[in-house]
């Protein structure tokens, strides 16, 4: 059967209103047609973010100006390098992984002139003679890439300071060079009412251990903290984001009696604790996660021998 469209036809495109010649169509091929379009359509509408243009404008936003703040979920991705990442980015990372290795644990091995707060200067950095983890040169990098570096870096663990027209660097915690001076790198905490939370995470496989030996900071200067749980938007740094076990601190408790507690420039909490280990009596409470059950714990004691009078 065939079907003769003599009339005026209209048809929808973009808003507005064209006029379409007599067409003699196939009505079966007609049907078809109809459905194609009102398929695109509807796709376009569900999707449309496959739209070019758009596409284009939001990777224009996010990548426009230094001064726009990037979400952490975004740092996270382009600092992780995904499939979808440029050269450069993967570049730029690799530089923020070498920086923080370096700034934290290297910086005397390599000779560089590190302050009691943990800044070097750039440049001395860059004259370094070693490769990324992309195998770049830090030769081959100049200060705008640092720049980018700590820009990027989505646990903030960075701090740029410039002073006679030279540019410097610091890791913001998680150190283990003795050249660091605690009381010159953070911010002492003096009240529990600065952190209402403070909360170490950690693995249930690391849980008798630590009931036995308390937390220990092994070879860094201070055990970690951070000022929140691991899901929420503000905790930043100070905790792996795949722990399963919880120990919060009691701060009132640890403050009273002598502990000294500080905070980071990117919000971790540290502590040197006594001699190196926080004692499990300031333990507050433990929790498994994400499941939140408590579990119980009993502070070990030394147990004291009894001897018959007169001694042993």
């Amino acid at each position: 059967m065939r079907a003769i469209v003599t009339g005026v036809a209209f048809r929808v495109l973009d808003y507005r209103l064209l006029s379409l010649p007599p067409v003699i169509l196939d009505a079966r091929s007609l049907l078809q047609h109809s459905r194609f379009q009102h398929s695109r359509f509807m796709e376009s509408h569900r999707h449309p973010a496959r739209n070019p243009s758009f596409a284009t404008s939001a990777h224009s936003n996010r990548s426009g100006g230094r001064g726009r703040r990037i979400e952490p979920k975004d740092n996270s991705q382009r600092s992780r390098g995904n499939a979808g990442s440029s050269s450069g980015n993967d570049k730029i990372d690799a530089l923020g992984r070498l920086l923080t290795r370096i700034l934290r644990h290297k910086a005397s091995e390599y000779k560089l002139d590190m302050r009691n707060d943990g800044y070097v200067k750039v440049q001395d950095l860059l004259k370094l003679n070693l490769k990324t983890f992309a195998n770049y040169p830090l030769l081959s990098h100049t200060i705008e890439d640092v720049r980018e570096a700590v820009r990027q870096d989505n646990k903030q663990r960075f701090s740029l300071l410039e002073e006679n027209g030279e540019l410097m660097i610091r890791a913001n915690q998680g150190h283990s060079l003795a050249t660091v001076e605690t009381e010159s790198l953070l911010k002492p905490i003096l009240s529990p009412e600065e952190i209402p939370v403070c909360v170490h995470g950690t693995y249930k496989k690391n849980l008798e251990s630590i009931l036995r030996e308390g937390l220990k900071r092994m070879q860094r200067l201070h055990v970690h903290f951070s000022s929140g749980l691991p899901r929420d938007f503000e905790v930043i740094s100070g905790m792996r984001q795949n722990v399963d076990l919880l120990i919060y601190l009691d701060v009132r408790k640890a403050l009273e009696e002598g502990m000294k507690l500080y905070v980071s420039d990117n919000k971790v909490i540290l502590t040197e604790g006594f001699d190196g280990v926080v004692p499990v009596k300031y333990f507050q409470k433990i929790e498994t996660w994400p499941q939140r059950d408590l579990i119980p714990f009993k502070i070990a004691t030394k147990e004291k021998k009894q001897y018959p009078q007169g001694g042993p």
